[in-house]
């Protein structure tokens, strides 16, 4: 891990706040940086629970999305919700964020990742917060990896 250094400078703006970051080239802790901090301007989704209610899901709790037939499930640590919206698009809102298409049909939440193991016959399986556990298609375990360590 190289060394960061922070420096504070009084901006002339009262509201706004600006973050230069200066890395060689491809940095991938650079990379991973700024991603953390960058605002995310609609940080929620709408999903159904099992009771028919609409609900307002925050993505931070956000575990993992999985596509069973037409219906997308918005898994968090308390709860299951399923929304009609296609996983291109649930992927296109947490671009940016610290998300990761696992497979075809699932996304998850890098940060509710509490293991990962890469197995001597190339496959990647991943325990989540929950005791939940998932399995990598091996077409996306590069860029998985890349994403775990920071090195893209």
């Amino acid at each position: 891990m190289k060394k960061v250094r922070v420096v504070f400078e009084q901006a002339s703006l009262p509201d706004e706040i600006e973050v230069i970051i200066r890395a060689s080239d491809n940095d991938g802790q650079a990379r991973a940086i700024a991603e953390r901090i960058a605002p995310t301007p609609d940080a929620t989704l709408t999903g159904i629970d099992d009771a028919g209610n609409i609900c307002v899901i925050n993505i931070k709790d956000v575990v993992s999305v999985s596509m069973l037939g037409k219906k997308a499930n918005i898994i968090t640590e308390d709860d299951r919700y399923t929304v009609r919206t296609p996983l291109q698009e649930i992927e296109n809102k947490l671009l940016n964020l610290r998300f990761v298409r696992i497979s075809r049909y699932e996304i998850v939440n890098l940060d509710k990742i509490k293991k990962y193991d890469f197995t001597l016959a190339g496959t990647l399986r991943l325990e989540l917060v929950g005791g939940m556990e998932t399995w990598a298609s091996r077409r996306n375990i590069s860029a998985i990896r890349k994403k775990l360590t920071g090195k893209e």
